[in-house]
């Protein structure tokens, strides 16, 4: 069974989007997902901005890959490397912690998680 950053049972993130590396509603991960989806966070208007400008557009629906497009509240699974670039360039999205998949640990502090908890 999958576990999360605190150790527990990983969490869903999200159905409403349908989020997770396979499109599970969870942010599970494998060795075929290499950008590490891990980290469920609840996007913001000026994330999704940071991550269009860095070449991932987030925003915009991409209909042939089944993809509507994020909107600021929906719950995501992104990748653990582009949530800590966002983190460190002061952008990080709110962070669902039992939703979080424990691998996320191998890119991002746990105390970095705890910080930008949602509450």
């Amino acid at each position: 069974m999958a576990k999360n950053v605190l150790g527990t049972p990983l969490q869903s993130c999200s159905t409403q989007p349908l989020t997770g590396f396979t499109r599970n509603g969870c942010c599970e991960t494998g060795p075929e997902d290499t950008g590490s989806h891990t980290v469920c966070a609840q996007v913001t208007e000026e994330f999704l901005a940071f991550s269009q400008s860095r070449g991932n557009d987030l925003s915009t629906p991409r209909p042939e890959y089944g993809f509507e497009g994020l909107k600021p509240g929906d719950r995501w699974c992104l990748c653990a490397a582009r949530w800590h670039e966002a983190a460190e360039a002061g952008f990080a999205p709110p962070v669902i912690l039992e939703a979080t998949h424990e691998r996320a640990l191998e890119i991002v502090s746990l105390g970095d998680l705890k910080y930008h908890e949602l509450r």
